[in-house]
């Protein structure tokens, strides 16, 4: 089981979205703290090293942190704004 932490700006995006989004996002975090990486993709780029999870139109970029058993949400936003 991880423990998962947000940074100040992710709560922030996920408090302004929609009930319906923040359900689902809740449900895909709910997965992370559980372990359930399979599906997720590792990112490239300026953000390698981070991992993002999908959540219908939306993604949830985070940060894998094995031997401390920490996942940190770093962003959440819509696909067109996420990267």
């Amino acid at each position: 089981m991880y423990k998962v932490a947000f940074e100040s700006n992710a709560e922030k995006e996920f408090l302004k979205l929609p009930k319906i989004a923040q359900e689902l996002i809740a449900s895909k975090i709910i997965d992370l703290q559980n372990g359930k990486f399979s599906t997720d993709k590792r990112l490239q780029g300026k953000h390698k090293g981070k991992f993002r999870k999908r959540a219908g139109d939306y993604r949830i970029v985070y940060l894998k942190e094995n031997d401390l058993l920490v996942i940190t949400v770093i962003r959440i936003a819509h696909r067109k704004e996420v990267y």
